[in-house]
């Protein structure tokens, strides 16, 4: 079980960090609606409480 949980906490992390990039870059090239930005921030949001989440679990099974 901690091998897929980890496995998914690494995919949670990079997903996070594409939907960051992609936000920013579209910040910094000023292409992006103000629309296209809050939907970008809300799936970067919900990623990291995805893998915040994956964290915990993986966390409270090796204390045991």
């Amino acid at each position: 079980m901690q091998p897929l949980l980890t496995g998914l906490l690494v995919v949670a992390a990079l997903a996070t960090l594409f939907v960051l990039a992609k936000g920013v870059i579209g910040m910094v090239q000023g292409s992006s609606s103000p629309e296209r930005a809050q939907e970008l921030m809300r799936k970067r949001i919900l990623f990291q409480a995805v893998a915040v989440l994956i964290a915990v679990i993986l966390l409270l099974m090796m204390s045991r």
